[in-house]
Protein backbone atom coordinates (compact mmCIF):
# COMPACT_ATOMS: atom_id res chain seq x y z
CA UNK A 1 0.00 0.00 0.00
CA UNK A 2 1.52 3.67 -0.90
CA UNK A 3 0.05 6.84 0.85
CA UNK A 4 0.90 10.05 -0.21
CA UNK A 5 0.81 13.09 2.65
CA UNK A 6 0.53 16.23 1.42
CA UNK A 7 1.00 19.32 4.04
CA UNK A 8 0.09 22.82 2.66
CA UNK A 9 1.12 26.44 4.05
CA UNK A 10 2.86 26.67 7.28
CA UNK A 11 2.64 23.45 8.27
CA UNK A 12 6.53 23.48 7.89
CA UNK A 13 6.76 25.50 11.07
CA UNK A 14 4.81 22.80 13.39
CA UNK A 15 6.65 22.99 16.71
CA UNK A 16 7.50 27.15 16.05
CA UNK A 17 3.86 27.88 15.07
CA UNK A 18 1.57 28.43 17.55
CA UNK A 19 2.45 25.79 20.02
CA UNK A 20 -1.02 26.01 22.17
CA UNK A 21 -2.83 25.24 18.96
CA UNK A 22 -0.48 23.05 17.03
CA UNK A 23 1.84 20.88 19.70
CA UNK A 24 5.41 21.61 19.96
CA UNK A 25 6.49 18.98 18.02
CA UNK A 26 7.78 19.20 14.36
CA UNK A 27 6.88 18.19 11.12
CA UNK A 28 9.56 15.92 10.89
CA UNK A 29 8.70 14.05 14.43
CA UNK A 30 5.17 13.60 12.71
CA UNK A 31 6.25 12.13 9.65
CA UNK A 32 8.75 9.76 12.01
CA UNK A 33 5.89 8.82 13.76
CA UNK A 34 3.56 8.02 10.40
CA UNK A 35 6.96 6.10 9.22
CA UNK A 36 6.86 3.60 12.77
CA UNK A 37 3.33 2.92 12.81
CA UNK A 38 3.28 1.70 9.65
CA UNK A 39 5.99 -0.63 8.83
CA UNK A 40 4.69 -3.40 10.22
CA UNK A 41 1.65 -2.86 7.90
CA UNK A 42 4.28 -3.18 4.77
CA UNK A 43 2.83 0.64 3.85
CA UNK A 44 4.80 2.98 2.33
CA UNK A 45 4.53 6.78 2.94
CA UNK A 46 5.87 9.43 0.58
CA UNK A 47 5.24 12.89 2.33
CA UNK A 48 5.51 16.58 0.65
CA UNK A 49 4.80 19.98 2.10
CA UNK A 50 4.54 22.96 -0.06
CA UNK A 51 3.94 26.77 1.16
CA UNK A 52 2.92 26.85 -2.51
CA UNK A 53 -0.51 26.30 -3.91
CA UNK A 54 0.23 25.00 -7.37
CA UNK A 55 2.78 22.55 -6.16
CA UNK A 56 0.20 20.75 -3.87
CA UNK A 57 -2.24 20.65 -7.19
CA UNK A 58 1.00 19.22 -9.08
CA UNK A 59 1.04 16.11 -6.36
CA UNK A 60 -2.10 15.69 -6.51
CA UNK A 61 -2.51 15.30 -10.44
CA UNK A 62 0.82 13.23 -9.77
CA UNK A 63 -0.97 10.87 -7.06
CA UNK A 64 -2.81 8.13 -9.76
CA UNK A 65 -0.32 5.63 -8.49
CA UNK A 66 -0.97 5.83 -4.78
CA UNK A 67 -3.83 4.56 -2.86
CA UNK A 68 -4.79 7.22 -1.08
CA UNK A 69 -3.57 10.33 0.02
CA UNK A 70 -3.60 12.66 3.52
CA UNK A 71 -4.33 16.12 3.08
CA UNK A 72 -3.70 18.89 5.54
CA UNK A 73 -4.09 21.53 2.88
CA UNK A 74 -3.81 24.65 6.01
CA UNK A 75 -5.27 27.63 5.25
CA UNK A 76 -6.18 26.38 1.73
CA UNK A 77 -8.69 24.39 2.92
CA UNK A 78 -10.73 27.30 3.54
CA UNK A 79 -10.29 28.87 -0.33
CA UNK A 80 -8.82 27.03 -2.68
CA UNK A 81 -11.50 25.72 -5.26
CA UNK A 82 -8.09 24.77 -7.31
CA UNK A 83 -7.11 22.49 -5.09
CA UNK A 84 -10.49 21.38 -4.55
CA UNK A 85 -11.23 20.46 -8.15
CA UNK A 86 -7.38 18.87 -8.17
CA UNK A 87 -8.61 16.31 -5.83
CA UNK A 88 -12.32 15.94 -7.62
CA UNK A 89 -9.78 15.10 -10.84
CA UNK A 90 -8.02 12.36 -9.42
CA UNK A 91 -9.53 8.51 -8.66
CA UNK A 92 -7.56 8.53 -5.38
CA UNK A 93 -9.14 8.30 -2.12
CA UNK A 94 -8.28 11.77 -0.01
CA UNK A 95 -8.63 12.18 3.96
CA UNK A 96 -8.46 15.66 5.29
CA UNK A 97 -6.67 16.31 7.92
CA UNK A 98 -6.38 19.32 10.40
CA UNK A 99 -4.63 18.86 14.00
CA UNK A 100 -6.73 21.66 15.38
CA UNK A 101 -10.44 21.82 15.42
CA UNK A 102 -11.16 23.93 12.70
CA UNK A 103 -14.91 23.96 14.06
CA UNK A 104 -14.09 25.95 16.79
CA UNK A 105 -11.72 28.27 16.01
CA UNK A 106 -12.09 31.55 14.01
CA UNK A 107 -15.28 31.39 11.54
CA UNK A 108 -13.42 31.65 8.27
CA UNK A 109 -11.69 28.43 9.33
CA UNK A 110 -14.98 26.42 9.82
CA UNK A 111 -15.94 25.91 6.10
CA UNK A 112 -13.96 23.63 3.92
CA UNK A 113 -13.80 23.84 0.17
CA UNK A 114 -12.55 20.60 0.13
CA UNK A 115 -14.54 18.50 2.01
CA UNK A 116 -16.98 17.67 -0.32
CA UNK A 117 -14.37 15.81 -2.67
CA UNK A 118 -12.46 14.02 0.06
CA UNK A 119 -14.02 10.65 2.00
CA UNK A 120 -13.50 12.09 5.45
CA UNK A 121 -12.82 14.95 7.61
CA UNK A 122 -10.75 14.74 10.75
CA UNK A 123 -9.99 17.65 13.14
CA UNK A 124 -9.19 18.28 16.41
CA UNK A 125 -6.81 15.46 17.30
CA UNK A 126 -3.31 16.69 16.58
CA UNK A 127 -0.86 14.51 15.26
CA UNK A 128 -2.96 11.39 15.72
CA UNK A 129 -5.60 12.92 12.86
CA UNK A 130 -3.21 11.40 10.68
CA UNK A 131 -2.69 7.86 12.03
CA UNK A 132 -6.79 8.00 12.05
CA UNK A 133 -6.60 9.19 8.58
CA UNK A 134 -3.97 6.10 7.90
CA UNK A 135 -6.22 3.83 9.68
CA UNK A 136 -9.32 5.21 7.28
CA UNK A 137 -7.62 5.02 4.11
CA UNK A 138 -6.21 1.11 4.86
CA UNK A 139 -10.03 0.17 5.72
CA UNK A 140 -11.64 2.59 2.96
CA UNK A 141 -8.93 0.37 -0.09
CA UNK A 142 -9.97 -3.25 1.64
CA UNK A 143 -5.83 -3.24 2.90
CA UNK A 144 -6.69 -3.62 6.60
Amino acid sequence: MRILVLNGPNLNRLGKREPGIYGSESLAQLEQQLRESSKDDKITIDFFQSNHEGEIIDHIHDAESYDGIILNAGAFTHYSYAIRDAIASVNVPVVEVHISNIHTREPFRHHSVISPVVIGQIAGFGFFGYQMALSALKQHVGKD
